[in-house]
């Protein structure tokens, strides 16, 4: 087993440790496959309920105070968001599982990690961003920088889909590509 040294700066100050790629290896193929669990679950779930629509949380589900709520519920019933979250949420799984286009994935999870967030607000930043049990954290956002890191890190080279395409002449000649694979 290899070890390496990681040497940041973070917020001004460096950071310096030593980690075992052995072992990152495995804790970020979990962490994909995890999160593509997550996803692939709740997908499927409103993809094999033929009533599922988003409209009945939009509407009513969403706590008073919530300093978008007009924004939620003038979103319930619409087929377009309902096709968004349950096709959203099958492509983010199956992206991650196979490890293809991962930080195209990772960015979009997230994004509806912080939309489903933001709907479970009961206040706004002078009532300390409330949610159902606490304050700020939830599930969402540690689901979000979850996979925040897994894009960040490029966790889809690891026995993943990215790997091959990175490795391409084309993708090295066009290192923009780069930003939606990983």
């Amino acid at each position: 087993m290899s070890t390496r040294t990681l040497e940041a700066d973070l917020f001004g100050r460096e950071t310096r440790f030593e980690y075992s790629d052995h072992w990152v290896g495995y804790a970020l193929l979990g962490l994909r496959f995890v999160m593509a669990w997550v996803f692939l679950q709740a997908g499927i779930a409103k993809l094999l309920e033929p009533d599922w629509t988003a409209a009945g949380f939009l509407a009513n589900a969403v706590p008073a105070g919530n300093p978008f709520g007009g924004l939620w519920v003038s979103l319930a019933g619409s087929p377009m968001v309902d096709m968004l979250v349950v096709w959203g949420q099958l492509l983010i799984g199956l992206t991650l599982l196979v490890g293809a286009f991962v930080r195209l994935a990772a960015f979009f999870g997230a994004f509806q990690m912080i939309l489903f967030w933001a709907a479970h607000l009961e206040g706004g930043l002078m009532a300390g961003l409330p949610i159902g049990h606490g304050f700020f954290v939830s599930s969402h956002i540690v689901d979000a920088i979850l996979l925040f890191g897994l894009g960040a890190i490029g966790a889809g080279r690891i026995l993943g889909v990215d790997a091959w395409p990175e490795e391409q002449s084309f993708v090295r000649s066009n290192r923009w590509l780069r930003v939606f694979l990983g």
